[in-house]
């Protein structure tokens, strides 16, 4: 298979086990842990290491699961004494464990191919070059194997547990009611995350780790409402950032997983920006359409409220009615016309009245304004 199509896939593999577990992270607002669980794990692949002194032994993975379970475990027991806030709790619990494995590894680990580089940056370009060999036969790398294992592993956990994960995230209360133990979903979740984590440290390293599973599902969250959609959504944009990012960084000669890490962003930010319902430009439409609506509402309750008074004509005077509202003359000729061409107002003697229409319009929305306070 070609080298970069090898690159690519791997990638994908990872974005697509990292954004699968990613979004109930988002959901009960734990994206930081995800970067804590990324780097504290360092520290249970370095203990591991001085018990089994071989890279490859499996308790490498065992020792950075546990590690991962451990983070979530101390930030939660300090978070719990009211004491201090969960993001406080994270930003002691992180640096401490991660600087342990850091000093561990700089004391007793100098002559070993272990180094806190290759852990946060990772080198996704030389992961095709370390093979899964069967009896000799080259059947890929063997990168690929083992992160195709671990979103399998995801994939069936959310499948088979995705009413449990839904109630125990939106409330927890109720999972308890209905027999169901917020703890034990909140740590398998945790530990499948650091094993996640785990699998993707030599291959593309801990900052893409959590680069894909925090940006894919926020930007999924800013796309639907619908739990299932978002975790396909958070999927097909993780594997659009892997691509436009690998292809990016052979055009510009730069790091691979930085470059799909700066594609995250990007996607993000694009949806960010330009979200049917919740991007940034669709809101800001929606508070001038709101404020435009508004406006023509209390236009057309200050007719009302003049109607037949002895200032009639000066208060609601077609060239002079503006200065009444307080309003810019162009805005209001703005607000004027839509409301006439909407059959809502007239002019009668150069003055303004409101159809019965209008009226109505303006009354029932009083009522709602009224109501909702």
């Amino acid at each position: 298979m070609n080298v970069q199509i090898e690159i690519q896939l791997i990638a994908i593999v990872v974005a697509l086990a990292c954004s699968t577990l990613g979004v109930f992270l988002i959901l009960r607002k734990m994206a930081m842990m995800a970067d804590a669980i990324g780097h504290t794990i360092l520290f249970g692949i370095v203990v591991a290491f001085f018990i089994t002194h071989d890279l490859n032994s499996p308790l490498l993975v065992i020792g950075a699961a546990l590690t991962g379970t451990l983070t979530v475990f101390l930030v939660e027991s300090i978070n719990k004494t009211k004491l201090v806030s969960e993001d406080s709790s994270i930003g002691l619990i992180f640096p401490l464990l991660f600087s342990i494995g850091v000093i561990l590894i700089s004391l007793y680990a100098g002559d070993v191919h272990l180094d806190t580089d290759s852990v946060l940056l990772g080198e996704i370009a030389f992961a095709p070059f370390n093979r899964f060999v069967v009896n000799g036969v080259d059947i890929g790398p063997s990168s690929l194997y083992v992160m195709g294992t671990i979103l399998i592993i995801n994939i069936i956990y959310v499948s088979l547990f995705y009413k449990e994960l839904k109630i125990s995230t939106f409330d927890p209360g109720l999972a308890m009611v209905l027999g169901i133990s917020p703890g034990i979903m909140h740590y398998s979740l945790m530990t499948l995350v650091s094993l996640t984590a785990v699998g993707a440290f030599d291959a593309v390293g801990a900052i893409l780790v959590v680069a894909f599973m925090v940006g894919p599902p926020t930007a999924a969250y800013l796309l639907t409402d619908d739990l299932k959609d978002m975790i396909f959504l958070s999927g097909i944009i993780g594997t659009i950032s892997v691509i436009l990012g690998y292809w990016t960084a052979r055009i510009f000669d730069v790091a691979i997983a930085g470059m799909m890490a700066v594609m995250v962003g990007v996607m993000f930010l694009l949806i960010f920006f330009f979200a049917p319902d919740r991007g940034l430009l669709s809101i800001m439409r929606r508070k001038k359409r709101q404020k435009y609506d508004f406006a023509q509402i209390s236009f057309l309750m200050h007719v009302i409220n003049h109607e037949g008074a002895e200032d009639e004509r000066e208060e609601l005077g077609k060239n002079t009615i503006h200065e009444h509202l307080g309003w810019n003359k162009e805005f209001v000729k703005d607000i004027f016309n839509n409301l006439y061409n909407s059959n809502l107002v007239y002019i009668e003697d150069d003055i303004i009245k409101v159809t019965e229409k209008g009226r109505d319009l303006a009354i029932s929305n009083a009522e709602e304004i009224v109501n909702g306070i």
